[in-house]
């Protein structure tokens, strides 16, 4: 009866986490959005657009709005090869077009979140509807 045979096992708890990990990375996700979250969702879809929209308006028209005050206040002109006084008049034309992107930024927030809404109130209606039951 020289049969030794045995049987070792050692179960280590950060193995386990880290090859569950690792196998769900490769099992297709069966995540289903329930409607509050679905809702959430929506509704924050509607500000992002618009944000992102009036936020790269505004940073573009702060940067023309720096560029016509450098060309009106500083030697840039004379550098690139303005004449004497077109520095200044560029520079102003400039600006003022800074100006006017940089003050279209909230209309045009306002415009987009407005948009968005009527776009997808009917969703969002219906989802409250069915959480409000």
């Amino acid at each position: 009866m020289g049969n030794n045979e045995t049987f070792n096992y050692t179960y280590s708890a950060k193995e386990q986490h880290e090859i569950k990990a690792i196998r769900e990375k490769y099992i297709a996700p069966e995540k289903t959005e329930d409607d509050l979250t679905k809702l959430r969702r929506l509704d924050s879809s509607v500000t992002k657009k618009a944000t992102v929209v009036s936020l790269v308006l505004g940073i573009v028209g702060a940067l023309i709005l720096g560029t016509g005050m450098s060309l009106a206040m500083t030697d840039i002109g004379e550098i690139i090869g303005l004449f004497d006084g077109m520095p200044m008049i560029v520079g102003i034309i400039v600006g003022v077009i800074g100006i006017v992107l940089v003050c279209l930024a909230y209309p045009t927030y306002d415009r987009i979140v407005k948009k968005e809404r009527k776009r997808i109130a009917p969703e969002i209606i219906r989802l409250t509807d069915e959480l409000m039951k």
